[in-house]
């Protein structure tokens, strides 16, 4: 291993998974390549943010969603600083100026920041009560909360609202799901879909209200209601904001870099600043944007290849699959789910057992996916779509899956 003075100093502005999934690339093509610092926000190792619905659940502890504990950065040579987030860029000196005022020269940088739950701009928006589901600390806000007992009201009917609903509901208590638009999930599933979802967590015993929006959060001291755009209101105690997430790029924006939604990244995954890469959450490559594991566990492979010197890798896009379990109910969505003009559709509904399928063709091919209760062929289906594979052959059994598709041998 090269000495520490003469190697190329890397500094990681993010301790989440985008950024220590590069890192952990990176270290697997060259570990002594550089001398690496990492700055994060919270003060304990990276985690798992994926499974922050079964910490609040009770399902996992803390020490089984962290990914690096604070061992492993020593085990790898890596100098942590927990809890002192960066807050200045200087590009021109090549350092990045922390919290506490401590400051860390970088050869390469790599902009790792994710993003912020979206705080509905309404009056009341910042009581006491009032959280967003972002990390630890608005689990342990929830869980004190839950603790207490009474009302909890979540905005946002997408997933990770209704996984900390029923997580909230487990834990005691009286839940209600605001959500704007006309169905759950409505970025993954169709309407159909949706109402499924719906009627199986209303028989678990929370309460949904769509078409709804929240227009003001009252109480004094302490969330008492939400009130609602058409006068309808909500008794809380606790109010979960779910409502999606913003990239956060005020340290790339106030660095002078290229942003537009997010940070600006070729397929390389660098910025218009050569020195500096950014993967995860707030990225915008060819105008997308990022929330799912799959393309940042991709970002992270071809960024580290490049800090490497490796750089034979491009990112591409790719269409992206979602299984998920809530409260029990399998459901997949994959490709498009809206179609276009020409698109076609066939879909299966059996409500006695809870099953729908839905597939959106275009011409031959499969271009989206939507499966409620029985899913084993979502990966298939996914197949489909990825390579572009004509169905003509067996499009008259698609919907019974891949079984009674395959070729008589």
């Amino acid at each position: 291993m090269t000495d520490t003075g003469t190697r190329p100093r890397l500094v990681v502005v993010g301790n989440g998974m985008a950024g220590m999934r590069t890192v952990e690339e990176l270290l697997k093509l060259d570990p002594g390549l550089y001398d690496i610092t990492v700055f994060g926000a919270e003060p304990h190792g990276n985690y798992n943010r994926v499974l922050l619905s079964p910490l609040l659940a009770g399902d996992k502890n803390v020490d089984e969603i962290m990914l690096h504990p604070r061992p492993w950065y020593l085990e790898h040579g890596i100098t942590l600083h927990a809890g002192d987030p960066v807050v200045r860029i200087d590009r021109k000196r090549r350092v990045v100026v922390a919290r506490s005022g401590m400051e860390a020269p970088y050869d390469r940088l790599l902009l790792a920041t994710g993003s912020t739950p979206f705080m509905l701009p309404i009056p009341g928006n910042t009581l006491p009560g009032v959280v967003g589901f972002r990390d630890l600390h608005d689990v342990d806000t929830m869980l004190a909360a839950a603790r207490r007992g009474g009302r909890a009201v979540v905005i946002g009917g997408g997933l990770l609202g209704l996984e900390g609903a029923h997580a909230l509901m487990r834990r005691g208590m009286d839940v209600t799901v605001v959500h704007v638009a006309s169905g759950l999930m409505n970025q993954q599933l169709d309407l159909e879909a949706g109402r499924l979802l719906k009627d199986s967590l209303e028989r678990a015993g929370l309460r949904i209200v769509l078409d709804a929006q929240a227009s003001e959060i009252a109480g004094d001291e302490q969330v008492e209601a939400v009130r609602l755009a058409d006068g309808g209101e909500l008794k809380a105690d606790l109010v979960v904001m779910a409502a999606g997430v913003r990239p956060n790029v005020a340290l790339g924006r106030a660095a002078g870099l290229h942003c537009e939604r997010a940070i600006v990244v070729d397929d390389t995954l660098q910025t218009y600043d050569p020195r500096i890469y950014a993967v995860g959450e707030c990225v915008q490559h060819r105008r997308a944007t990022f929330g799912l594991v799959a393309p940042v566990w991709e970002q992270a492979r071809v960024c580290a290849a490049h800090l490497a010197g490796a750089g034979h890798r491009r990112y591409v896009q790719a269409a992206t699959a979602t299984k998920l379990k809530v409260t029990g109910i399998d459901l997949y969505s994959a490709g498009d789910i809206a179609g276009g003009a020409g698109s076609e559709e066939l879909v299966l509904r059996d409500r006695h057992s809870g099953v729908y399928k839905r597939l959106v063709l275009e011409g031959s091919r499969v271009t989206g996916a939507v499966l409620v209760g029985d899913v084993g062929d979502g990966p298939w289906y996914f197949e489909l779509i990825q390579r572009g594979a004509d169905i003509s052959n067996f499009r008259d059994r698609l919907l019974f899956g891949e079984a009674l598709c395959a070729p008589a041998t």
